[in-house]
């Protein structure tokens, strides 16, 4: 596969920078092949739900959540334009429901935090709702957990991880590239 991958600065809470990335790719491309949304900020991972202020829950999920709706649907109709389009969804375990509820998953055993978790358990039922719509035009969405990998996100929470960013980012490889039966 001859594949040719370019970063493009954009600032997901900026409407302007992202038309100007949708309108740069168009120019350049005609078409995008593959979205990974992968920004994305914790808010302070300390705070309780109790002690979280609504600004800080609106700019966690301006960023994680209306972010992704943003590049996301600026982005689709240079999507609708590939052969085998495919949009992935940077995750996290602490967005499932099921991991923060389940006894005997070590995230339950996490304290607990006020935007983070619910900022990507929002992004999952977005990346499911979007993969619904979008599946019957042939583009596959799908959501990449990429587990707890050692980068400057994580090690304020000073846990010793040895996942690499490499590690992470294979997952959303493998997503990026299924086939057209994948998920």
């Amino acid at each position: 596969m001859d594949a040719k991958v370019e970063g493009i600065a954009l600032d997901v809470t900026d409407q302007s920078t992202i038309d100007a990335a949708a309108e740069l790719i168009e120019v350049r491309y005609g078409r995008l092949d593959v979205l990974v949304n992968n920004a994305g900020i914790s808010g302070d991972p300390f705070t309780t739900p109790s002690a979280a202020s609504a600004g800080n829950l609106r700019e966690v999920f301006d960023v994680n959540v209306l972010g992704v709706l943003r590049v996301t649907n600026a982005m689709l109709p240079l999507l609708r334009r590939s052969t085998a389009a495919r949009i992935v969804n940077m995750s996290s375990g602490v967005g499932s429901l099921s991991f923060m509820t389940d006894p005997r998953h070590y995230m339950s055993m996490l304290p607990a935090q006020a935007v983070y978790p619910a900022s990507k358990t929002a992004l999952n039922s977005l990346t499911v709702q979007y993969a619904k719509e979008l599946r019957e035009d042939g583009i596959l969405v799908n959501a990449a957990v990429p587990g707890a990998c050692d980068t400057d996100f994580t090690r304020p929470l000073g846990m010793k991880i040895t996942r690499t960013a490499e590690d992470g980012a294979a997952i959303a490889l493998r997503l990026a590239t299924l086939g057209p039966d994948g998920p």
